[in-house]
């Protein structure tokens, strides 16, 4: 007969056992064991629902979010102030730039060191407080992973430009002199276009394709892998929930550095992305950090939709989603510097560009969607009408295009007000690298100043990182102290605590979206089908799951529209509209957004 004594040992070795699992889970939230799926599967008929699926992503560019010490410059603890007001958006994730120290050559995409806070942004123990205080409100955090450069104030830089057997020199790309000029490559944000910067205490070039204080990282070498993995690591034991990665199809590099092939003469960006190995770190990453936690990962690339597909199928074992360009770069001049094409740019090939995605990952991998972010103009000005008119409405309009899409969206903080582009007349009020080093470019050159500043107002990051408009006292409530940017003149009368008090304010009706997409799986993961296709004012398409099919009327012109689509519209049910009146007849008014339940 067992004794007694031996129930009570096994009974308290598993009450031991369970505290020490629960204690392992609230030191590290995120992580899973190995051999478990990251996230279980819902009931229902929706096979392979997975939490970033059904997220709307709200970003955060840190340094015009909130001033909490009146420096000027937005930080964590402003963040923290405002948590309430993210969590009333209905959001789910917060996206993050970069935040890592930094001496903001590129606005924080220059990491000085990448296990520390920025001083402009506060401290870690501001950063413990905010993952904390999002964390109590269910809210995930996503941070910037800058993997494919550092900045060239980084200790393993300082150190690798010492001298050429420095144990940090194979941390970086190195053309010594002796070989002669460096084969020709390419940087973005160099004023003088030139990819090979010369370093005279060791006679060699280093390879930057963005500034020169942005040195790119030898991902051949092992160790320099081994560092960027060791950093993940660092993060999600701290609960991170996620990293966006910034260029990341850049990471790999032909180090015998053959001449630019003549197929990418026109686009060294494919031709950066084209790398022997990017799919063997990538798969080498997840391998090694991003399967052991419970994480959302969205790789930033330009790259096509079969490239894509090897970086997001479950299969690869890579990433979960690709934040591709093609969309947003419709309407521009080719091989130009974003400098806008007269002509605009139509509507059907903005359709285009959306249905190709979708039906690419209809079946396998899964899409992601958006119209504003760091890199873009505010999405209003770029893709709807930013005049006193129609600002509001083709500003809901918009949203409620990147609600219903079948991809996870990602909002850009500021486009729930309707802000809108600020539209600087002179290169002196720019504070982006970017717009900068291109007006010298053309200047140098002797281009058309005047072309580029007035695509400018349409184009340039600036536009996007303004600071946030919260009232409208002094500098919009953004700070005390002298604005790091220029605020929007409107933010007298756009702004938070104006919206929240109008019922019918963009704000309040991406509320409201945002809650009709979380209430209707049909619109996350139901089948898309275009209709209408050749129209250039109406975008029209179904979205269909388990026998419910919505019908979505967006008009993208300023003046009356119609869509053809050849459906029974009399027992149609409006479900939601941008227009206190929504057609029901597929006769729209100009911007106007309506989502309609078709009957069965």
């Amino acid at each position: 007969m067992v004794s007694l004594k031996f129930y009570v040992r096994a009974v308290l070795s598993l009450i031991l056992l369970t505290m020490l699992a629960c204690q392992n889970q609230v030191n590290n939230p995120n992580q899973t064991p190995v051999n478990n799926p990251q996230t279980p599967t819902a009931a229902g008929d929706i096979p392979n629902r997975k939490w970033w699926k059904e997220a709307v992503v709200y970003q955060i560019y840190p340094r015009s979010f909130k001033d909490s010490n009146g420096d000027g410059v937005g930080d964590l603890r402003g963040i923290i102030e405002k948590l309430d007001y993210i969590k009333s958006l209905g959001v789910d994730v917060v996206w993050l730039n970069p935040i890592f120290a930094s001496p903001n050559d590129d606005n924080g995409y220059d990491i000085s060191d990448y296990e520390a806070i920025m001083k402009d942004f506060g401290t870690m123990a501001d950063f413990d407080a905010l993952l904390a205080g999002m964390h109590e409100r269910k809210l995930k955090l996503v941070l910037d992973l800058v993997a494919n450069h550092s900045s060239d104030e980084h200790r393993w830089f300082q150190e690798a430009r010492k001298s050429r057997d420095n144990p940090y020199r194979d941390y970086y790309h190195w053309w010594n002199e002796e070989k002669g000029t460096p084969p020709k490559r390419v940087s973005f944000f160099d004023d003088k276009g030139d990819g090979w910067q010369y370093e005279p205490n060791t006679k060699s070039y280093y390879l930057h394709y963005f500034s020169d204080k942005q040195p790119d990282l030898n991902w051949e070498n092992p160790k320099v892998r081994e560092e960027m993995y060791k950093m993940l690591k660092f993060w999600f034991d701290k609960g991170v929930d996620g990293f966006r990665m910034d260029v990341i199809h850049f990471i790999s590099k032909d180090t015998t550095f053959p001449p630019i092939p003549a197929e990418f003469k026109d686009d060294y960006g494919k031709f950066y992305g084209s790398g022997p190995k990017k799919h063997e770190y990538v798969q080498e990453m997840n391998r090694e950090v991003l399967s052991k936690y419970d994480v959302m990962t969205i790789g930033e690339a330009g790259v096509g939709m079969e490239d894509a597909h090897n970086y997001v199928d479950a299969d690869r074992q890579e990433l979960n989603m690709i934040y591709h360009f093609e969309g947003v770069g419709l309407g521009y001049l080719p091989n130009s510097k974003k400098i806008i094409d007269p002509n605009g740019w139509k509507l059907t090939d903005f359709k285009d560009v959306y249905s190709r995605w979708d039906a690419s990952f209809a079946e396998k991998g899964w899409n992601t969607v958006y119209l504003g972010n760091h890199d873009q103009p505010r999405m209003v000005t770029r893709w709807g009408n930013d005049s006193a008119e129609f600002r509001e409405v083709s500003s809901k309009m918009l949203t409620t295009f990147l609600m219903t899409q079948r991809a996870t969206p990602y909002y850009y903080f500021g486009d729930e007000l309707g802000m809108n582009n600020i539209k600087f007349d002179q290169i002196e009020d720019y504070k982006d690298i970017e717009s900068i080093n291109w007006y010298k470019q053309i200047k140098d050159a002797g281009g058309d100043l005047k072309q580029f500043l007035d695509s400018q107002k349409i184009a340039a990051r600036d536009n996007g990182r303004t600071p946030f408009q919260w009232e409208n006292s002094a500098n919009a409530g953004f700070t005390s102290g002298t604005p790091w940017l220029k605020v929007n003149p409107n933010y007298q009368t756009v702004n938070v605590a104006a919206e929240e008090k109008d019922e019918n304010s963009p704000l309040n009706y991406f509320r409201r979206i945002v809650k009709f997409r979380k209430e209707n799986p049909v619109l996350i993961y139901g089948k898309y089908t275009l209709l209408d296709k050749a129209n250039e004012s109406v975008y029209a398409y179904t979205r269909e799951l388990s026998g419910k099919k919505l019908l979505i009327l967006l008009n993208f012109k300023e003046k009356e529209a119609v869509a053809d689509i050849n459906l029974d519209l009399s027992r149609a049910k409006v479900l939601l509209g941008n227009y206190a009146a929504p057609s029901t007849d597929g006769k729209l008014k100009p911007y106007e957004a309506v989502i309609l339940e078709l009957a069965n």
